[in-house]
């Protein structure tokens, strides 16, 4: 994400990745305009005895929405973004939608000025862009999965299986089956990432310790960690990055120091029971000043409908100020995610137990 102009009451943006549309997507919601640029049909071009509207020519031109709702798939390249025209050289009034996708430019206006949540949640997405993009690869005999670890989730890119039926054969034959499903994982890769982009090799067993040398022979100059972990698929990334198995690799991301506070609280939740969850604990952790990390999903902290001590989640935040608690903005596009959402969508960590 690139910020080119930052006002009280105005943002003008450059969007650069699906993580910035995450974003973009919470920050852009109802009580909030939009302007980008945008195509409307002309209808003064449709012809003098008068046409079908889909025949008017279709003119580019800068259009400002009132926004009514945004729709936004997690990983997705565009969000869509529904409102009312309220600048325009023609339509004024009428409904539009923007098409947002990476590299476009958008301003984001307010009538009054930014919420503190949504500035802070600016700048981690300014922060989260300048990280460096990291590749895992679980490696199994038989199964190796890549993903993107974003500022917001784990992303899935490719799977490759040589899993199926068939008889078992000789070791010299499987060992050759599997030479062979090495190499053509390696060529796809390779095929895939550019060798700036740094990788994590996991997974249990020794298949990553086979296939980290066929990676240097092939041509790979990028830096590799090796890391075991205790099980294999998903299971495998989301262990990296809840114990911090590869911190030097992404300790500036975002996902990482989530995941791992969320780890911390459910330790606590079955050890020290320094933590707070419910509307009722929260709030008197709060008034107490015990709250010392506040977790709570990016999209909790934005439902104007939901209300804690008669007051709206924006709100009663502001109070962790006061007591010197940090605020962790949490994505649900990964485990530790889902894991927030059944507690709902809120926890706190404590300095001592209520």
């Amino acid at each position: 994400m690139k910020i080119l102009k930052r006002q009280p009451m105005l943002w003008r943006i450059r969007i650069e990745s699906q993580d910035d549309l995450w974003s973009i997507s919470r920050l852009a919601r109802k009580g909030t305009s939009i302007a980008m640029l945008g195509e409307r049909r002309d209808q003064t071009t449709a012809g003098e005895t008068g046409g079908r509207a889909k025949s008017a020519e279709r003119k580019k031109m800068w259009i400002k929405l009132r926004i009514e709702t945004s729709e936004y798939q997690t990983f997705s390249d565009t969000l869509r973004i529904h409102g009312i025209i309220e600048e325009s050289k023609i339509d004024i009034g009428l409904h539009h939608t923007h098409i947002v996708e990476i590299m476009d430019e958008i301003e984001i206006t307010s009538l009054t000025p930014f919420d503190a949540t949504d500035v802070e949640l600016l700048k981690q997405s300014e922060k989260a862009s300048k990280a460096a993009q990291v590749a895992l690869l679980v490696v199994e005999n038989d199964e190796m999965i890549l993903y993107f670890i974003t500022g917001r989730g784990l992303r899935e890119s490719a799977m490759w299986t040589m899993r199926g039926g068939g008889k078992r054969g000789d070791l010299k034959t499987t060992s050759s089956v599997a030479s062979s499903f090495r190499k053509s994982v390696i060529s796809a890769i390779s095929a895939q990432l550019n060798d700036e982009i740094p990788m994590i090799l996991c997974g249990p067993g020794h298949a990553k310790d086979l296939l980290l040398p066929e990676l240097r022979d092939s041509g790979h100059s990028r830096f590799i960690k090796l890391v075991a972990t205790s099980m294999g698929g998903r299971s495998a990334a989301n262990e990296v990055l809840s114990e911090g198995l590869a911190e030097d690799l992404l300790g500036e991301h975002a996902i990482s120091k989530e995941i791992m506070l969320l780890e911390e609280a459910w330790t606590r939740l079955s050890t020290t029971g320094t933590v707070a969850y419910g509307k009722e604990q929260l709030n008197r952790a709060l008034t107490e000043g015990a709250i010392e990390t506040l977790l709570i999903t990016a999209d909790l902290l934005r439902n104007e409908e939901d209300t804690i001590a008669g007051k709206t989640w924006p709100v009663w935040c502001r109070g962790l100020s006061d007591i010197s608690a940090e605020l962790i903005q949490c994505s649900t596009d990964h485990d530790s995610g889902q894991q927030l959402l059944g507690m709902g969508g809120v926890i706190a960590l404590l300095r001592y137990k209520l």
